[in-house]
């Protein structure tokens, strides 16, 4: 997974190749290859059943796959959030971090600026003495980001991080995902929303663990073959319902090369995996 790096891009260190992974009969990712670099942000989308978790469980080392190779840091310098936040519902915020940094051998009075630093800016100090189990949900996650973050780690796993939260703990999330970034950490997150994505340095697009999309968002957006066309309700005509889907209140209808549209509009990365998955679905139905 190695190579030289992009211009000035930073080199590819970590990351999944040609990765498998089956339970029983069931293939929850399909030869998905993923690289994260230091620095930078790679996001992972996808809905339900996508294989976003498996994938990031596999490069977090929780998680042997069945197929491909991974590239890690030892388990020191991997910090990870599970779905489940990966705190203790019955010690306090404080003793929550005390206990992550204890596990990872960190002290220092450097280590306690840092911590009380994430605790303001996210608006955890005032509630450093509270149940974790009390917490709401958003500064759930935000505590699980914090303890991730603790041992400076060289890849930083989260497994949506920002899911199910308000706007303003979202932002703060942002905050904490950009700080270890520009710290040096290769951050790899999942997330179901695109806008998210779209501000990642790469992106990797899931469905029914198959890769459907990767690259930069600018990348998988010139991708798109054909032309979008914007209209008013779903289209009567056959061919062109199978090609639409819904979207702000109007109906976006997807054109494939040398079919002619009326108005055509520039897509975004949401109309882009809106055509990517049409594409393998339509594919599929044909097949």
């Amino acid at each position: 997974m190695t190579g030289p790096a992009d211009g000035d891009r930073p080199a590819i260190q970590w990351g999944a190749e040609a990765v498998s992974v089956s339970f029983g009969g069931l293939r929850a990712l399909d030869q998905v290859s993923v690289g994260v670099r230091s620095g930078q942000v790679t996001a992972v989308v996808g809905g339900d059943g996508a294989g976003k978790t498996t994938l990031l469980r596999c490069i977090a080392g929780a998680l042997a796959p069945s197929g491909g190779a991974v590239r890690r840091p030892s388990a020191q310098r991997i910090g990870y959030l599970p779905p489940s936040t990966g705190v203790y519902d019955d010690l306090s915020v404080a003793e929550n971090l005390e206990f992550r940094s204890a596990v990872f051998g960190i002290t220092g009075a450097a280590v306690g600026r840092q911590v009380g630093e994430y605790l303001e800016r996210t608006g955890l100090a005032a509630a450093r003495d509270r149940l974790a189990g009390q917490l709401s949900g958003g500064m759930r996650r935000k505590l699980g980001v914090i303890a991730a973050m603790l041992p400076e780690p060289e890849l930083l796993v989260l497994d949506e991080p920002t899911t199910g939260v308000d706007p303003v703990s979202r932002a703060d999330l942002w905050w904490l995902i950009a700080r270890a970034a520009a710290g040096g950490a290769a951050v790899l997150m999942s997330t179901t929303y695109l806008d998210e994505a779209a501000r990642a340095a790469h992106v990797l697009v899931l469905d029914a663990g198959r890769t459907l999309a990767a690259g930069t968002a600018a990348e998988i957006v010139a991708s798109v073959p054909g032309t979008i066309a914007v209209v008013p309700g779903r289209p009567d005509d056959t061919e062109e319902r199978r090609r639409a889907w819904r979207r702000a209140g109007t109906w976006r209808v997807w054109h494939p090369p040398g079919v002619p549209a009326s108005e055509p509009v520039p897509p975004d990365l949401q109309d882009a995996v809106c055509v990517a998955a049409l594409r393998a679905e339509l594919a599929g139905a044909d097949a």
